[in-house]
């Protein structure tokens, strides 16, 4: 007999999915089940490194932490890392697998299927349930053909699916009900019931849509879920989520500048900055200046680094950032931004894109050579000076070096030192992910600016979330339904 497993697909991209699978997950966790969470497919650059050395989605690592056990490769056992427009970088269980344009990996997916599955029936095998996330829209039938992501994956293991439209979106009932008539009758049935996702206001006004999109559809109403803060705590999984904004907050804040790149990655990197109340983010759009009366530019961690580097420079960014410094304006590097900082950047095998070179921003006296070995480790240390603990992990191509590393950014937990900076001690570049999130970390970094955190344990915060999330589900849907969905759960159908 199989073992329980459930999925929810959405009517499209950034519905909720991901944070819904990580509040149910918690949820039952909390009712005394072992969780796992699973993502066939995943498209993100904000990636997480694993215990058993490779890399998964940000969301699946989040929804891990809400299962209460470690990531897993086999959790997002294929991962795809947009390296420009049209084409990415693939990643099956956690290593680099190649590159494909959009076209050409629609080829690559059936031989991908048998990997999948073998990630599936390892999560199985530890737990009591297994909760699947889909990807993007269920009503995508033109990639209906050799899908692993979603109807492609329900069909093979017989999983059952819950479909999940957002009512902020508009037009939700149009595309629940259209999703409906889209599908192949097969695909359609394999949904058993719908959540309408978001609410703002009075929920009763929304009543006779959740019969009309049942009595249409024949799915069961699994609940209407009101718009809930405390989701705003939790990490973004997309770039798409990240919301740009132009300054304009009160004076008492210190206003912290990034420049939004088209290949942005790992900014998750930013949100504990984002919560902190003396704080003011400002995430910059092409088509506008930095601001400069900011106290700190952070160049964040980017996965085609020199052709973001020329978009930095297309929009003007690096005039901006040498006028920052000159009026004695701090400026940090994250990974690709760290990169960016240096001389050059060398890409002599096309590692991120075309083979190329290219002058860096000059604001640290190192180099690098991007190469196609990756790190991916967990890191410890202190943070120099002020030789404060931290941690994160590093995901990176290419090596860096030059004069400035004699002066690193953090001693390692083996005492091998890390990153570089100025002699003036206002630039630096780091390869660690994850620095904000420790707490007396982000203080240090912050004093140095003359800021004054508040007290504030960031990961608790992360923890209280998802604990008001799980509340927020039982009060809102019918979970023993869903229970009652996983456990019915067929063979494969084909």
């Amino acid at each position: 007999m199989p073992l329980p497993a459930l999925m929810l697909q959405g009517t499209g991209s950034s519905v909720g999915k991901s944070v819904l699978v990580a509040g149910l997950a918690r949820a039952l966790v909390r009712r005394g089940l072992r969780v796992r969470p699973f993502k066939p497919q995943n498209m993100s650059n904000n990636a997480a490194v694993t215990a058993d050395g490779g890399e998964i989605g940000r969301a699946q690592a989040l929804q891990a932490r809400a299962c209460g056990v470690a990531p897993s490769v086999h959790m997002n056992p294929v991962l795809l890392k947009p390296q420009s427009e049209i084409g990415s970088q693939i990643v099956v269980q956690g290593q680099v697998f190649g590159s494909a344009r959009a076209r050409a990996y629609q080829a690559i997916k059936p031989t991908l299927m048998p990997r999948v599955l073998e990630s599936f029936a390892r999560l199985q095998a530890e737990c009591d349930i297994v909760l699947v996330e889909g990807a993007g829209s269920a009503s995508e039938i033109n990639l209906r053909r050799n899908d692993i992501a979603n109807m492609g994956f329900a069909a093979a293991t017989g999983t059952p699916v819950v479909l999940v439209g957002d009512i902020e979106r508009g037009g939700v009932i149009a595309s629940l009900v259209g999703t409906r008539a889209v599908l192949d009758p097969d695909d359609a049935a394999r949904i058993r019931g719908f959540i309408v996702n978001r609410m703002r206001g009075d929920p009763s006004l929304f009543e006779d849509g959740m019969r009309e999109i049942a009595a249409r559809t024949g799915w069961a109403a699994i609940g209407l879920l009101p718009h809930l803060d405390a989701v705003s705590r939790l990490p973004a999984e997309d770039a798409a989520d990240l919301r740009p904004f132009a300054p304009g907050c009160g004076a008492d804040r210190l206003r912290v500048a990034v420049p939004l790149l088209p290949m942005i990655s790992n900014f998750d990197d930013l949100d504990p900055l984002a919560a902190e109340p003396g704080i003011e983010l400002v995430l910059v759009p092409p088509g506008r200046a930095l601001p400069g009366d900011c106290a700190l530019v952070i160049l964040p961690g980017s996965k085609s680094t020199l052709a973001d580097l020329g978009r930095l420079r297309g929009e003007g960014w690096d005039i901006d950032i040498a006028a920052h410094v000159r009026r004695g304006g701090h400026v940090l590097g994250l990974c690709g931004g760290y990169q960016m900082l240096g001389r050059t950047i060398e890409d002599p095998d096309g590692s991120e894109g075309k083979p190329g070179r290219a002058p860096g921003l000059g604001l640290l006296d190192v180099g690098t050579r991007l190469d196609g070995s990756k790190v991916l480790e967990p890191v410890s240390g202190l943070l120099l000076p002020e030789a404060v603990p931290c941690s994160g992990y590093e995901m990176h191509i290419g090596r860096t070096a030059g004069p400035d590393l004699s002066r690193p950014f953090l001693l390692r937990a083996d005492r091998s030192p890390e990153g570089a900076v100025s002699a003036d001690g206002r630039i630096a570049g780091t390869y660690l992910h994850g620095l904000f999130t420790n707490d007396a970390a982000r203080a240090a970094l912050l004093g140095r600016l003359g800021a004054a955190p508040a007290p504030r344990d960031h990961e608790a915060g992360i923890e209280a979330a998802l604990d008001a999330l799980a509340e927020h589900l039982e009060a809102h849907l019918d979970i023993d339904r869903l229970l009652a969905i996983a456990a019915a759960r067929a063979g494969p159908i084909c």
